[in-house]
């Protein structure tokens, strides 16, 4: 009885100071939760609890450019003269040539950056510059080890008009106009999800060390597809380079790393330097594992494509039905390649279908 008459004798300054706290209480949840959902709204997708794209990173409308000004990039990809890259830097350009002047596109020049150290025969078909291999032996048989280097004397060499540069590859296709997704001193980059500089932590500490900050600094990224200022390359071409070759030098590292060890190398020269990206899921699609093309730029045919008759993917297996690139090391693939049959995703569909309108209208397709 002596506490409810005690609680019912409350005083009214008591009970204003209760209201007062329970209002501000409430207004911090409430900002907390508009907080995070403003977040996760400028980051984009949300999967699992862990955002795709680094907030402090995604551009906000506010200071995105206005979308009557355009900010061409020059379209660039490093090459060998072995037929296997030719011909897919041929229906690469093709692509390009189809898209560049299609609503929407920013793109600008194009160049081969051929790094063989001689011409080839596709010099006059595709806009080529020639640079030098590194001195032999040095990328002890892994060849991508020469992009870094390639790049490096390109950017030296060039007369490159405008001021963003793409770093694109042999295997990649336009599947629509690419626009400028890059932002001043924010470089724009495909998010791969095998780059796991924290997971590799113990590696990555012997290229970036801890003076140079936390490794999640260093974007989940390889230098390709990248849209990015021309002079920021040009500062951490460079140090891509000797951060590639410090790389394969060392035992664990090459082990570890394997094939996507230069990948990891500019992930890390960018962070040296203090830049970071702008991560875009929708700059690229990998098929078979992308199911479609819709909303996205390039696709990219790096996987081997395997399905049976029934449409089912039999990844790791050979398929009675495939599209593989690398069935076709000597020698560009045949035109008009079967369709896949009924059932198998669109992305893959689109990409054979990209591939025989390319080859039924490139000249002298079998010389490649």
């Amino acid at each position: 009885m002596f506490g409810r008459k005690a609680m019912g004798r409350a005083s009214p300054v008591l009970l204003f100071f209760l209201a007062l706290l329970f209002s501000i209480a409430t207004y911090n949840v409430l900002t907390v939760i508009r907080h995070n959902r403003a977040i996760k709204n400028l980051a984009g997708d949300n999967i699992n609890g862990v955002l795709v794209s680094d907030p402090i990173i995604e551009m906000p409308e506010s200071v995105k450019k206005p979308k009557n000004v355009k900010s061409p990039f020059h379209v660039a990809l490093t090459a060998t003269d072995a037929p296997y890259s030719k011909w897919q830097c041929r229906i690469m350009y093709y692509w390009y040539k189809q898209k560049k002047d299609l609503p929407g596109s920013e793109m600008g020049g194009f160049t081969r950056i051929l790094h063989s150290g001689s011409p080839d025969n596709l010099m006059e078909e595709i806009p080529t510059m020639v640079v030098d291999p590194l001195p032999a032996g040095l990328d002890r048989g892994y060849v991508v080890l020469n992009r870094p280097w390639a790049f490096v004397q390109w950017l030296e060499k060039a007369t490159i008009e405008e001021e963003y540069i793409l770093m694109a590859e042999p295997d990649h296709i336009f599947v629509r106009p690419l626009p400028n997704l890059a932002h001043e001193r924010f470089p724009a980059a495909f998010p791969f999800f095998y780059i796991k500089p924290e997971q590799n932590e113990k590696i990555v500490r012997k290229f970036y060390p801890e003076e140079h900050g936390p490794v999640t600094n260093i974007d989940p990224i390889g230098n390709s597809p990248v849209i990015i200022r021309k002079d920021l390359l040009g500062k951490i071409a460079p140090t891509w380079m000797n951060v590639s070759l410090k790389m394969k030098q060392d035992p664990e590292t090459d082990k570890v790393f394997g094939w996507v060890l230069e990948m990891y190398a500019y992930a890390v020269a960018s962070a040296l330097h203090g830049v970071q990206h702008i991560l875009r899921k929708d700059f690229m699609l990998q098929p078979p594992w992308d199911l479609e093309t819709e909303k996205k730029f390039i696709i990219h045919y790096t996987y081997g494509c395997d399905y049976n008759l029934k449409g089912e993917l039999t990844y790791g297996k050979i398929g009675e039905w495939r599209f593989d690139k690398r069935s076709h090391l000597r020698g560009p693939p045949p035109r008009n390649l079967s369709l896949p049959p009924p059932g198998v995703p669109e992305s893959v569909v689109t990409l054979v279908k990209m591939v025989n309108e390319a080859t039924a209208n490139i000249p002298n397709w079998d010389t490649s």
